[in-house]
């Protein structure tokens, strides 16, 4: 029995830019935090190996601390790592892996080829037939050599590669660095470990993308996954168990909002966030000035629990009701002032700012009102 860990798409290095400075670190802290718990975890369920199927960094520029301490985070596992380049750290004449290797950093249990060839495992019994990425984009499939690539005898022959199946992902996936969808079975491979798409995903029953281990975008295509895989010997169909090990959840919602209750409801959901949440929320619909407050309360109690959360407020306007309007005044330049900003709403003319704006109006003038009758 070989018995191996797939991974790919660590992407240590990445930014947050989107977030504030303290989650965007604690964001990108955790990827490094994941790769320890795959060490962990290889080493608890006594693996054979860990493959690695490309984008260990995020970019070329990484600086040297980062790449001593991916190297670091393996050390909890002591068993053979087979890492490729990916795309994001292709394998140049002068890159991150260059790099590594010239810091001395790359410990003696990982094999991290740079160019197509068999990493043969004698102790596991297997041969990885590795392809890293020498460019950032290529239009050939460099999983086509598999197809002449000898293993030794005995031997479970497993391919390692980085790029887009062809036929098998959404549209929107990068068409660039092909893979074709029969490569499997024309490299009499066992089994096909393959990265870049960033979601966990079943090709067939020998190609696996294993996604990203931590979690890093908004999509909810299944990642935060390792594949624990299991191949009785050379021929047998590859057994394979998802095993989480991400840290942060990552959720999109969008809520369309009119009345009280749907306020209420939506307040409910977000109480219920987490430490480990990372929340995008997009909001629409109308509200009067009260619901308006009450929903803005709800998100900054939300965002003090939450690791994360990035509210999107374009898509709501702040619409006022009778008692909104009684607190205005039903003339005089004020209520010019509030029409105007709800036509700017209405026009799509910095609905945002045109709500905020209304929002902080319609509340001085209630403070006003309540102030003249005390």
């Amino acid at each position: 029995m070989t018995h191996f860990l797939h991974t790919a798409d660590w992407q240590i290095g990445r930014q947050y830019g989107q977030f504030e400075t303290e989650d965007a670190a604690l964001l990108a802290e955790a990827r490094l935090e994941t790769v320890a718990r795959i060490a962990a975890l290889a080493a608890e369920r006594r693996v054979d190996a860990v493959l690695v199927a490309g984008d260990v960094f995020d970019t070329q520029a990484v600086s040297d601390r980062t790449v001593r301490r991916l190297f670091a985070a393996l050390s909890a596992y002591a068993g053979p790592w087979v890492m490729i380049a990916g795309n994001h750290d292709a394998a140049l004449a002068e890159s991150v892996w260059s790099r590594a290797r010239r810091l001395g950093c790359i410990p003696a249990n990982v094999h991290a080829p740079m160019a197509a060839q068999v990493v043969d495992l004698p102790g596991a019994g297997l041969a990885v037939l590795a392809a890293p990425l020498r460019q950032r984009h290529t239009h050939d499939d460099v999983t086509q050599v598999f197809d002449l690539m000898d293993s030794a005898p005995g031997r479970v022959r497993v391919g390692l590669a980085h790029g887009s199946v062809a036929g098998r992902l959404p549209e929107s996936a990068d068409a660039a660095n092909p893979i074709a969808p029969d490569r499997a079975a024309r490299a009499r491979l066992d089994y096909l470990a393959l990265g870049d798409w960033h979601g966990c995903l079943a090709v067939d029953a020998r190609t696996w993308y294993a996604g990203t281990p931590e979690p890093d975008r908004f999509r909810g295509n299944e990642p935060g996954y390792v594949l624990d895989v299991r191949i009785a010997g050379p021929g047998a169909g590859p057994e394979v168990e998802r095993v989480a090990v991400g840290r942060y959840r990552w959720s999109a919602w969008i809520e369309t909002l009119g009345v009280s209750s749907d306020v209420e409801a939506l307040a409910a959901r977000l109480d219920g966030l987490r430490g480990d949440d990372v929340l995008r929320l997009d909001v629409r619909g109308h509200l009067n000035e009260r619901d308006w407050e009450a929903l803005r309360q709800a998100v900054a109690r939300a965002a003090a629990q939450a690791r994360a959360l990035l509210a999107d407020w374009s898509g709501l306007q702040l619409e006022p009701d009778q008692a909104d309007l009684a607190a205005l005044g039903a003339q005089g330049y004020v209520a010019e002032v509030a029409a105007r900003l709800q036509a700017m709403q209405a026009e799509g003319a910095q609905p945002e700012e045109a709500a905020e704006a209304l929002r902080l109006l319609l509340r001085y003038q209630r403070e006003l009102a309540n102030g003249s009758a005390q």
